[in-house]
């Protein structure tokens, strides 16, 4: 594996360095967002938080505006929780340590341990998990499968070369996942663990890991209101510090949930309900994890906003979450 990732491995960013600060921010910024969209979002976020005492001492709104676009908001919550901690105590010594962080769960803890600390620990992510179930050809589902695949990874670390190189080695993993190991059609023939690998003897390796069938996303709807003034700037708030996009820039609207609203009745909400709103032809969707958000807007402009934030329409495209975004072609 590791002659394999000298020869073959990724060039990132983030790759080369131990700076544990450097790889914790990739790790955040990585989970459920692709590489290729990381990559010049890692860049400008160090230039503009260049240490963990710059992104401790910054304003949540900055934080907010650079994280735009990345989705899962909580993570950016978590690392500035996160950083302020390490700003008054220092950097953890070891996985351990990174783990009694706000929103460092096991995999980011480990990630920070192997790569940054050199600590013999195999991060857990989607990519090991199906590596791991394929070179062992587990068939139980996930997330079932979880302890087992953990338990398996682990046994790594008996090896004396994944010690020597425990950083390199978490790396090779995650690159044979994203680039051989893939999620459909795996490149088995040229895979240097191919030799060893039970699922590809078996001729499965294709069909795992195994998951248990998904539960149906819950349905959310809302209506958001577009109130701009005579030189075309755009309503704004601050969605409450809790649930979702929480301390987020958003449109005015109403709450989301289960059932639709009715113009009428979603008017309650509106920034100025007297006001002659009109709706917007079409819709907006947006998935979260396992919501699915519908929304419209309903539209109406004023000499002067009543106060509070606003942006022009190119400003909102740059600071709103992708979820309000979707929002801006209807208005």
């Amino acid at each position: 594996m590791l002659t394999w990732y000298d020869r073959s491995a990724r060039r990132l960013g983030w790759r080369g360095q131990v700076d544990p600060y450097r790889i914790w921010v990739s790790e955040v910024m990585l989970q459920q967002t692709t590489v290729a969209a990381v990559g010049p979002r890692y860049t400008r976020f160090l230039t503009r938080f260049p240490d963990v005492q710059a992104l401790a001492a910054a304003d949540w709104g900055d934080l907010a505006e650079e994280w735009a676009g990345l989705g899962y908001y909580a993570r950016a919550r978590n690392l500035h929780a996160a950083a302020k901690a390490i700003a008054a105590g220092g950097f953890p010594a070891d996985s351990v340590g990174w783990r009694a962080l706000p929103g460092i769960g096991p995999y980011t803890a480990a990630a920070v341990g192997a790569i940054a600390l050199g600590e013999p620990v195999v991060p857990l992510d989607g990519n090991v998990e199906r590596v791991v179930s394929r070179i062992f050809a587990i068939e139980t589902p996930l997330p079932a499968a979880k302890p087992a695949l953990g338990r398996l990874a682990d046994g790594f670390t008996a090896q004396p070369e994944m010690r020597a190189r425990p950083g390199d080695f978490a790396q090779a993993l995650f690159d044979l996942g994203a680039t051989i190991c893939t999620p459909r059609n795996p490149a088995c023939a040229i895979c240097p663990w191919r030799p060893d690998c039970r699922a590809s003897a078996l001729g499965i390796a294709a069909t795992l890991p195994r998951k248990s069938p998904k539960t149906a996303r819950t349905e959310l709807h809302g209506v958001h209101f577009a109130l701009t003034d005579a030189g075309g700037r755009l309503l704004l708030i601050r969605r409450p510090e809790s649930g979702l996009l929480g301390g987020m820039l958003a449109l005015p609207g109403t709450p989301w949930r289960s059932t639709p609203w009715a113009d009428a009745e979603a008017l309650a909400h509106a920034p100025v309900p007297e006001l002659d709103w009109q709706p917007r032809p079409g819709f907006a969707l947006h998935g979260f994890t396992h919501r699915e958000l519908t929304m419209r807007v309903l539209a109406a402009r004023v000499a002067e906003l009543p106060g509070g934030e606003s942006a022009t329409l190119e400003q909102a495209g740059r600071s709103l979450p992708t979820a309000m975004r979707k929002l801006l072609p209807l208005i």
